[in-house]
């Protein structure tokens, strides 16, 4: 996703930007559901109709046809700043148009989500009514799909801004139950480089360590579907709870830069990822690389689906797994594991062992270099899993490292993300299931 340059904007000028991308924002919600609607007819059961009820409205357009699959190609109605809107309800990544059936059921895992209920239930218990009126979204919300990267866009819920000290502490008590002690140093460090870096470029408006925002669906519960979501620049992470079931995806890790020095120390992220992308690309014989490298240059943009594209529809390109030896494969998993580590240990086991089912199904694409420094894009793609490394050209943030903006591909640019293909973001798939079989829903 490209990001919006700011640094520059007059105050006034940004906030008609901020006012008139908020309208269209909730235009688009009400767009959304007119059409969203239309899937329920597919589900059967009447309690399923509740899965995909708006928030904004409340009610559903029974006599509607289905659309059935998404259209248009890889990217799935992506776009720049000017096109972060949802025009077709949720049908999931695929390769095809098509998903594939039985992938995600609902099944006890041994997950402990008490821990994660406990800590959401305090940080609501801590908010002002009128911030939970701004927080709190029922489980089957289009505000899911409201997230982006970039620093611009107009986000709903209560941010880190408009937090005491003490709520504030309720929430990273929250990160600290859902993730792992990785995830939760990998989204301060984030959040840290975006403050000093505003600060570099004397933005810390558009660009700290603050504007980034909460939103839970649904109600914490042991039993009944929910989430939340924590969403700021080049940092979202979205959280669905079912039972002791966890899917967080999609989630979006990012910097610009990636390395910094802040107050007399070092301060890196999203290197894990990349560091595993090479080890593996750097792994194959020179015939593998042949397949797997669809490019020696790398383009400034190559994710496919990064925010508003939860539709994408891209074929398996490159290399496949079962074409791996046993080292190889690991390394491959190792991309993977550099996202899903940053789950709690039993949550991430579980989507591993998910994703070695389906290894030998999984294909790796790569553009660009292989050198420790180079600019390259990855993307590994299974039935289950979708991960994207995406090295960018300087962005607005440029300054803060003696960068460009404009120029090319970089390592110090980063963006990355995981999804759940054929309907699972978001859990959604289990959420129409749950909608479906659940006695107390029919």
């Amino acid at each position: 996703m490209a990001e919006l340059d700011t640094g520059g904007q007059p105050q006034q000028e940004a906030e008609v930007a901020r006012r008139a991308h908020a309208s269209r924002r909730n235009f688009m919600r009400k767009v959304f559901f007119a059409s969203g609607a239309t899937a329920v007819a597919t589900m059967g059961g009447a309690g399923a109709w509740a899965a995909l009820a708006d928030d904004s409205t409340g009610t559903a357009d029974a006599s509607a046809t289905p659309s059935g699959a998404p259209s248009g190609g890889p990217g799935g109605g992506a776009g720049g700043p000017g096109n972060q809107s949802i025009t077709e309800e949720f049908f999931g990544l695929t390769t095809d148009g098509n998903r594939i059936d039985d992938l995600f059921t609902i099944h006890s895992t041994g997950v402990a989500t008490a821990p994660v209920i406990t800590a959401a239930n305090a940080f609501l218990a801590g908010l002002s009514d009128d911030q939970k009126t701004s927080t709190v979204f029922t489980v089957h919300s289009t505000e899911w799909r409201l997230w982006s990267n970039v620093d611009s866009y107009e986000r709903q819920g209560v941010s880190l801004a408009d937090l005491s000290d003490d709520q504030k502490a309720l929430g990273t008590a929250l990160l600290k139950a859902a993730l792992s002690a990785d995830g939760l140093e990998t989204t301060e460090k984030i959040r840290k480089i975006n403050q000093a870096a505003g600060e570099a470029i004397g933005n810390t408006t558009a660009f700290n360590e603050d504007a980034y925002y909460w939103t839970v669906m649904g109600t914490p519960s042991a039993t009944e579907p929910w989430g939340f979501q924590f969403d700021g620049h080049h940092l979202v992470i979205n959280y669905f709870v079912l039972g002791d079931q966890v899917v967080m995806s999609p989630c979006f890790w990012g910097s610009e830069p990636t390395t910094m020095e802040i107050d007399g120390e070092t301060v890196t992220v999203c290197h894990e990822e990349v560091l595993a992308s090479l080890a593996f690309i750097n792994s194959l014989t020179s015939a593998q690389q042949a397949v797997a490298i669809e490019s020696a240059t790398k383009s400034n943009e190559s994710m496919k689906a990064g925010a508003f594209s939860d539709n994408a529809v891209q074929e398996y390109t490159g290399l496949r797994g079962n074409k791996l030896n046993a080292a190889q494969k690991k390394k491959l998993l190792a991309i993977v594991e550099a996202f899903v580590g940053r789950a709690k240990a039993d949550a991430a086991k579980v989507r591993m062992s998910e994703v070695a089912q389906h290894l030998s199904d999984t294909y790796v694409t790569w553009a660009g270099g292989t050198g420790d420094d180079d600019a390259f894009y990855v993307r590994v793609h299974s039935p289950v899993v979708w991960v994207e490394v995406d090295c960018q050209g300087p962005g607005p943030l440029a300054g803060a490292y003696g960068a460009t903006q404009g120029g090319g591909a970089t390592q110090l640019h980063v963006h990355s993300i995981i999804r759940t293909p054929n309907g699972n973001d978001y859990g959604r798939e289990l959420l129409r299931q749950h909608y479906l079989t659940s006695p107390h829903h029919r």
